[in-house]
């Protein structure tokens, strides 16, 4: 299975903010010049309304109105959030809101579980790290413990090679065999 990289899972989540930018700054590069009051485009139409960026549209009243900047949110005296329209016409400013919520969610989501996925694959590269080199070191150790015992055995067995006469000579290790 292919390791899925941190870029893969933020990817989608970018583009769909990306295309949702790039939607909404559509909209405003239609601007027409900011001379007009946006009280002048009450009772016309939402898209005219908001060719203005600094109007939001009512639908309850289809009045066209100067959007609260000192406050974030339009407050449910002038329109309520499901009925108010701010950018596109299309969608309402409680949807808005939640989607732009859901898009910015996911995207910390995406960060964070990429920043965990991350720090985990290198913690878990340290330790293979280390366990491999722990591993080697005991194979050398067995090694070594068996060249020990080799060497011990061997040492043994010309002792016992020796006390029979069994021991050939190192000198000469071709000596006549001899019958007794």
């Amino acid at each position: 299975m292919a390791a899925v990289r941190c870029w893969q899972l933020w990817l989608p989540a970018l583009a769909l903010a990306w295309g949702c930018a790039g939607m909404a700054a559509a909209s405003f590069t239609t601007a027409t010049p900011p001379v007009q009051a946006c009280s002048e485009f009450s009772h016309r139409s939402c898209e005219e309304c908001l060719k203005n960026v600094s109007c939001l549209w009512c639908y309850t009243n289809n009045t066209c109105i100067d959007y609260p900047v000192r406050s974030i949110l339009p407050s449910s005296s002038l329109c309520s959030l499901s009925n108010a329209r701010w950018g596109v016409c299309w969608i309402n400013f409680e949807a808005l809101i939640i989607a732009i919520a859901v898009i910015a969610g996911l995207i910390l989501v995406s960060i964070a579980v990429c920043c965990c996925y991350c720090c985990y694959c290198r913690k878990r590269s340290k330790r293979r790290d280390d366990e491999e080199e722990q591993l080697a070191r005991k194979r050398e150790e067995r090694r070594l413990q068996s060249l020990q015992r080799r060497h011990e055995r061997k040492q043994k067995h010309d002792e016992i090679r020796k006390k029979y006469g069994l021991l050939q000579d190192s000198d000469n290790p071709y000596s006549r065999f001899e019958n007794e």
